[in-house]
């Protein structure tokens, strides 16, 4: 067995340059491999008949699940739109929802997260000049997100727009006016279920892991999303099959996509990332449970712009409340 100075050494080998490089260089070739296997897999789907549901052609290379494939179809598959892109919410931008657009399809865009991993990963890799990639770190808030994006050079119609900040999510596109785009793509809270449209309130400082120690309340339900989306001419197309991203299509450009009610287009989720008051993971798989933890919190329900608590609209909506 290596002795502690060994540990030690390995330590101090593991953190020099010359490591740092070799890991870098390891990590660009598994890329590109997974690159080149993505491109095979969109080039196969691209031949086939049309999927009776959008888990039939999910495939991922750099997003979290299967939101790679899903794009690919509906790029293919709605009318006219600019091969550009904001997404907002990207951690460190080697698992999103537009990078495979970005490497694959040569699109440009403008990626916003409130660290600073993104930018000196999109910097090293060469996207901001191989491809025009914009890395920005700011903190989203409804009252800076358009300007965010018109100093970025975003403003007008746009290819697809990418929300996920487990928080301000429901809030931060019914703000958007800068932008005008094809596709949206939106984080939901699958916990909150199918029919109730609910949010949790606008913070400007909202972080999930504050708000309750469980990270269960954030965000916004997908019966949320689908009123936003009818509001603003968008049609609910259906979700990723991990019960993680929704996916809307404007109208004017949707062709012969359908345009589902949150009830027919949900997917639970069987994450198990709830916690423990001490931050251990606690692996609660009752919804039931789940919603009791949070239960007491507010959200406000979007149709009538009342505030309720997250136990009250469950119920209402379990009840058969109207969609």
């Amino acid at each position: 067995m290596p002795s502690a100075l060994a540990y030690r050494s390995l330590r101090r080998v593991a953190s020099a340059p010359v490591a740092r490089q070799i890991v870098q260089r390891l990590r660009a070739q598994h890329d590109e491999l997974l690159l080149a296997i993505g491109r095979l897999e969109s080039h196969v789907l691209a031949s086939n008949v049309k999927p009776d549901k959008l888990e039939d052609i999910e495939f991922r290379v750099f997003s979290q699940f299967g939101e790679d494939g899903i794009l690919q179809y509906l790029i293919r598959s709605i009318g006219p739109h600019t091969d550009t892109f904001v997404e907002i919410g990207t951690g460190d931008y080697r698992e999103s929802n537009t990078r495979f657009l970005v490497q694959n399809n040569n699109w440009r865009g403008l990626v916003i997260d409130g660290g600073e991993s993104h930018v000196q990963f999109v910097l090293r890799t060469g996207m901001a000049w191989r491809h025009d990639v914009e890395p920005v770190s700011a903190f989203v808030t409804r009252d800076n997100i358009n300007t965010l994006m018109r100093d970025h050079g975003f403003e007008g119609e746009i290819g697809v727009l990418s929300i996920d900040v487990d928080g301000n999510d429901y809030w931060l596109w019914e703000a958007v006016e800068a932008v005008d785009p094809a596709i949206v793509v939106m984080e939901y809270n699958a916990l909150f279920g199918p029919s109730a449209a609910i949010t949790v309130p606008y913070d400007p400082a909202f972080v999930n892991s504050e708000a309750h120690y469980s990270q269960l309340y954030f965000g916004a339900s997908l019966g949320a999303f689908v009123h936003q989306a009818n509001k603003r001419g968008y049609r609910f197309i259906g979700c990723s099959s991990n019960g993680a991203n929704a996916f809307f299509v404007r109208d004017d450009i949707a062709n012969d996509l359908p345009s589902l009610t949150s009830e027919e287009g949900y997917r639970a989720s069987r994450f198990l990332t709830s916690r423990n008051p001490d931050g251990t993971m606690s692996r609660i798989r009752s919804v039931t449970e789940r919603i009791a933890l949070i239960g007491h919190l507010p959200v406000v329900d979007v149709r009538t712009g009342e505030t309720t608590t997250v136990a009250e609209a469950h119920a209402a909506a379990a009840g058969g409340g109207d969609r």
